[in-house]
């Protein structure tokens, strides 16, 4: 049986989608066990632990190259993609209140995420500044007390993922709000 040149394609585009979506989640977990190898050791030596700092200071695969907070923002959203192309005419057949009630946690979810960017994001610019009036420049080291004085978080870290969470919820409630592809005849 000879198959068209359209499935040939599709499947090709479904192998090259599921071992995208695979490094993405290898990757996700080598950098999440990674991180929490590395902040539970510096916890047990220290007895302080700042969120997102060991993802900030580590450059992979050498000195001078991006950061494990980049790729792990990356491989998130790109993971997240792949998810939907691989998965998303599965839930299309969903009932609409289901859909009604996932579109608006989705919806909250951005407008946190949003929120927690841009605040982020703020809190990040104007310590920088701060900073450098008094002839500081430290980009990577700031990180905020908040919301817990005891486990600080490392603000290119939080603004960085608040990022990632925006873009994957904002790109999810798309998915579920675009009307249905009504087949042609």
């Amino acid at each position: 049986m000879r198959h068209s040149s359209l499935e040939i394609d599709e499947r090709r585009s479904r192998k090259l989608l599921l071992g995208i979506f695979y490094f993405c989640a290898f990757a996700m977990a080598s950098i999440t066990a990674y991180a929490l190898y590395v902040s539970v050791g510096e916890y047990l030596k220290t007895g302080r632990v700042v969120i997102g700092e060991v993802l900030v200071n580590t450059e992979f695969p050498v000195h001078g190259f991006s950061k494990l907070v980049t790729y792990l923002m990356i491989v998130s959203v790109v993971g997240w993609y792949c998810v939907t192309k691989l998965g998303g005419e599965k839930v299309a057949d969903v009932p609409k209140t289901v859909k009604l009630i996932l579109q608006l946690v989705v919806l909250a979810i951005a407008i946190i995420a949003l929120y927690e960017f841009i605040y982020n994001f703020i809190i990040w610019s104007s310590l920088i500044t701060a900073d450098a009036m008094k002839g500081i420049l430290k980009l990577d080291a700031i990180n905020m007390p908040y919301p817990n004085p005891k486990t600080p978080w490392n603000l290119v870290f939080a603004t960085k993922m608040s990022l990632a969470a925006f873009l994957i919820s904002a790109h999810g409630f798309y998915i579920m709000s675009r009307p249905k592809k009504i087949p042609s005849e």
